[in-house]
C-alpha cells in the first residue's frame, strides 16, 4: 500500500502516524522522518509525504499534536487571515516542542525497526516550519540514527531557549541542510550567523542555503505564500541529500 495509518504508542500516548511507501517496486526502502509544521496535519502535507515516499523512501508523517486530542484540519489561509492566529494555534503548539517530539522518535525508531520493508538503520529526517527544530534535534538525540537531517524555514534554530537546536551541534554526526526564507521573523540573519557558527565549530558537515524572495512557509502548496519555483528547488535539495546520505 502506498500509504497506511497507524498509531504508534509513545510514553505520553498514541500518536496517529501515516506511514507512505512508494508507488512502485517492494523495497526495502531507506526510511524517513518528516516532522509536520505548526499547523498540523493535513491534505497539504500528506501530499509532500506521498511526493517524498515516490522519490524512494519509506516515509512517517506522525501528528505531533497528538497530547491534544482530535482536531478539525486547518486550513492555513484561513487560519492567516483571522484575527487572532495565536489564539488557534497555541493550544496545539504548545503541546509538543524540540524534546518531547525527540522523545517520540524513540518510538518512531522502534516502528521503523519492526518493519521488513526499511532498509538498513540509518534514516533522514526532514522538517518544516517548528519541524524544522524539531528535525536538527532529533538528530543530535539520535546521531548513531540519523544520517541526514534537514530544515526548511524552520524558526528559533538559535535562541536563548535551552531547547534552540544550535546548542545541541556538537552532538549531530549526520549532515545538515537547512534552507532559510530571506522574509522570516522567526529566523533573521542573525540568528542563520548564530547557527552556522555552531555548526562550523562543531565541524559538522552541513549547507546553509538562501531562497531569496521566498517567505515563511514557501514550501507549503496550501498556504498563501507558496513559492513554486522555491518549494521545487526544496525537493531537489532534499532528495539529493538523502540519495546521498541513505543509498
Amino acid at each position: 500500500m502506498p500509504s497506511e495509518e497507524t498509531a504508534i504508542r509513545t510514553a505520553d500516548g498514541e500518536c496517529p502516524t501515516t506511514v507512505f511507501t512508494p508507488s512502485t517496486g517492494s523495497g526495502p526502502w531507506p526510511a524517513a522522518i518528516f516532522y509536520m509544521d505548526g499547523l498540523g496535519i493535513r491534505p497539504g502535507l500528506l501530499d509532500m509525504g506521498k511526493r517524498l515516499a515516490d522519490a524512494g523512501f519509506l516515509v512517517l508523517l506522525p501528528d505531533l499534536f497528538y497530547r491534544v486530542g482530535a482536531y478539525a484540519p486547518l486550513d492555513p489561509k484561513e487560519v492567516f487571515a483571522s484575527d487572532d492566529v495565536r489564539a488557534t494555534l497555541a493550544p496545539l503548539m504548545s503541546s509538543t516542542d524540540n524534546r518531547r517530539a525527540a522523545q517520540d522518535t524513540a518510538s518512531f525508531l522502534e516502528y521503523l525497526d519492526s518493519r521488513d520493508d526499511v532498509a538498513g538503520q540509518k534514516i533522514g529526517t526532514t522538517g518544516y516550519c517548528m519541524g524544522g527544530g524539531i528535525s536538527l534535534t532529533v538528530a543530535a538525540t539520535y546521531p548513531d540514527r540519523v544520517a541526514a537531517a534537514a530544515s526548511f524555514h524552520g524558526g528559533r534554530l538559535a535562541t536563548d531557549d535551552e531547547l534552540s537546536p544550535h546548542l545541541l551541534a556538537d552532538k549531530v554526526a549526520g549532515r545538515v541542510y537547512i534552507g532559510a526564507a530571506d522574509n522570516d521573523n522567526s529566523y533573521p540573519p542573525e540568528m542563520a550567523g548564530r547557527l552556522c557558527e555552531a555548526l562550523m565549530e562543531a565541524s559538522i558537515d552541513h549547507r546553509h542555503d538562501l531562497y531569496v524572495g521566498a517567505a515563511h512557509g514557501w514550501t507549503m502548496r496550501d498556504g498563501s505564500v507558496y513559492d513554486e519555483a522555491a518549494a521545487e528547488r526544496h525537493w531537489d535539495e532534499l532528495i539529493r541529500l538523502f540519495d546521498s546520505c541513505l543509498r
